[in-house]
């Protein structure tokens, strides 16, 4: 809890009598879905800015009043940037396996192609 202290994204209410940071649970949840989002590649800062713009809308206080198109807007435009940004980022990763596997593939013949040692051999000693 220290570390999301320093950066932000929770905010302890106060210490007990023996110093531990005490919080609301809401904010008790916030490294949790911090570390969720660590594949999508949100590092603190982005991470607690996504949190603020979910608050906005799941928050205590919830989405702004419907007369406030503006702040509804706002909110909205910096969601679907977020949106745009983890998908593009789970493409990248529905990639990965396959790159890596296609690196890996020729890996594995190479050893058909080396010269057969003593040195080599599956008993060898490493």
């Amino acid at each position: 809890m220290r570390h999301y202290g320093d950066v932000g994204v929770v905010a302890p209410e106060g210490r007990s009598l023996g110093g531990f940071r005490l919080c609301a649970e809401s904010e008790a949840r916030r490294p949790v879905s911090v570390r969720r989002m660590r594949p999508l590649g949100l590092g603190p800062g982005a991470a607690r800015a996504l949190l603020d713009v979910l608050d906005g809308f799941f928050g205590p206080g919830g989405p702004p009043p419907e007369n406030d198109e503006q702040s509804y807007e706002e909110l909205v435009a910096k969601l679907r940037k977020y949106w745009a940004r983890a998908d593009a980022r789970c493409e990248d990763l529905r990639r990965e396996p396959g790159t890596a596997e296609a690196f890996a593939r020729p890996l594995h013949e190479q050893p058909a192609h080396l010269p057969e040692s003593p040195a080599a051999g599956p008993g060898a000693a490493r």
